[in-house]
């Protein structure tokens, strides 16, 4: 080869490299694959595989993680959803993010999701677990971020996390990362009393019909109400000084889907 084709050869990798770390750095804005307003401690170590994966736990008991609710980090297409009997990863499922990006979540009780469904940010996709065929293991979710196939450094929010440390993060997996969440009320027929706080010792300040569709712009909790979706200590405010209590509300989700009030 001479000169002249190695300097094109050099200008042709150039740009191969500018291209593909542009790329990577579009990364879109994933959220923690866990419902919004929840607190997770986030393990990174030396020696772990692969090395910018996260391990997380949600208390200093991992056994009580199990079965709690995986979300998406970020919408995207299903590209994997099984049980690996080779790699450890026991129940696992990964994303399709576009351009490249990819996200894994390994170790689940359950898979809520098949290869090929549409998931948006948010949506539960499985549950916490135990799972592996080469590994006994405490119930955990081993997260990864992939760019065209190599793990890359977590990124939540738009915020790199530390490396290597045990840290706890709150979720802003809220509605697909911000604004007003949606919601239908359920009440199977009678209609429903707006309250003044999230409580029903608050004066009524209005109702909604069965079926009437909401915006609830924060969640918090308060009274624990039985209803239409079980029993729960969260309410959903939907304007100012107006709460409905998310027992009869319909949001898509078992957990939160907005900021705390």
């Amino acid at each position: 080869m001479n000169r002249h084709h190695r300097f094109l050869a050099r200008l042709a990798a150039c740009a191969i490299f500018a291209t593909a770390a542009v790329a990577a750095q579009a990364a879109p804005k994933f959220q923690m694959p866990f419902p919004c307003g929840q607190a997770w401690v986030g393990s990174t170590w030396s020696g772990h595989s692969p090395a910018y994966a996260v391990d997380l736990n949600r208390g200093p008991n991992p056994d009580s993680d199990l079965g709690d609710t995986v979300v998406a980090a970020y919408g995207g297409t299903v590209s994997t959803s099984a049980y690996s009997t080779t790699t450890g990863y026991g129940n696992y499922i990964v994303i399709n993010h576009g351009s490249g990006w990819q996200t894994l979540y390994a170790h689940l009780n359950s898979r809520s999701v098949s290869k090929g469904a549409t998931v948006k940010r948010g949506q539960k996709i499985g549950t916490v677990g135990r799972s592996s065929a080469k590994y006994n293991l405490t119930p955990h979710l081993h997260f990864e971020e992939r760019y065209n196939g190599s793990v890359q450094k977590i990124r939540w929010n738009g915020t790199q996390i530390p490396y290597y440390a045990k840290k706890t993060y709150t979720s802003k997996n809220c509605n697909g990362g911000g604004g007003a969440a949606s919601g239908t009320v359920n009440t199977s027929g009678a209609n429903l009393n707006v309250r003044a706080g999230a409580s029903t010792s608050y004066a009524i300040v209005g109702s909604l019909a069965d079926g009437a569709s909401v915006s609830i712009h924060c969640q918090k909790n308060g009274q624990s109400v039985t209803g239409t979706y079980g029993t729960s200590k969260l309410w959903n405010r939907i304007g100012s000084g107006r709460y409905i209590p998310d027992a009869y509300t319909y949001t898509g989700s078992d957990g939160r889907v907005a900021p705390d009030c």
